[in-house]
């Protein structure tokens, strides 16, 4: 297929350049025409690209942008990431200007970063209990005692952390119990040192 524009109808537009495609949605809202990308040819399907399509045809009739609908979609899809990777940065972002040279040398962060986030990072925070921090902790207890030590200290404070971020409504909300063993909590971090 040579490159250029190819309509398939109702705004949709698969975009072949050189060697890539991509399908475009489109469209006028307001007097102002735009165009909004749906993703990569053949990632995306046609039968995928239209559905998509005709999911924006149907906010631009209720006079909803859709492009800044999935903006505000991704953001609240952000705010819900309850990983351990993003709560561990956000505590070592609200933590930099306390620690010596604003952290820039990464010595806070690179015990959680090189030991615990490789392992538990994609967790959501509420599901990491006392068994993934020991398995994770438990290889460099005996060889890098200080190491573990500081790992355990600052995923304590990721833990504060994450605690003081819960928005209300989530606070009252009691963590069920696992079926082997209970959900993390901040007093058991210092249990296993």
């Amino acid at each position: 297929m040579p490159p250029g524009k190819y309509f398939d109808g109702g705004g949709l537009i698969l975009v072949r350049v050189t060697r890539s495609s991509k399908w475009v949605f489109w469209f006028t809202l307001h007097g102002r025409t735009r165009d909004m990308g749906l993703g990569k040819y053949p990632t995306i399907t046609l039968a995928q690209a239209r559905q998509e399509r005709d999911r924006c045809r149907a906010l631009l009739y209720q006079g909803i942008d859709p492009i800044k609908q999935r903006a505000a979609e991704a953001k609240r899809a952000e705010r819900r990431d309850t990983s351990l990777n993003k709560i561990a940065r956000d505590a070592f972002e609200a933590r930099k200007a306390e620690l010596k040279g604003e952290g820039k040398a990464g010595r806070w962060f690179s015990p959680i970063e090189l030991h615990v986030l490789p392992k538990l990072g994609k967790m959501p925070i509420e599901e990491i209990d006392q068994l993934d921090v020991q398995k994770v902790l438990a290889p460099i207890w005996h060889t890098k005692a200080d190491t573990a030590r500081k790992a355990a200290n600052r995923l304590k404070i990721i833990l504060k952390h994450a605690k003081a971020m819960r928005s209300p409504s989530r606070q009252q909300q009691r963590l069920p119990l696992c079926h082997s063993h209970q959900r993390l909590s901040v007093r058991d971090i210092d249990a296993l040192r």
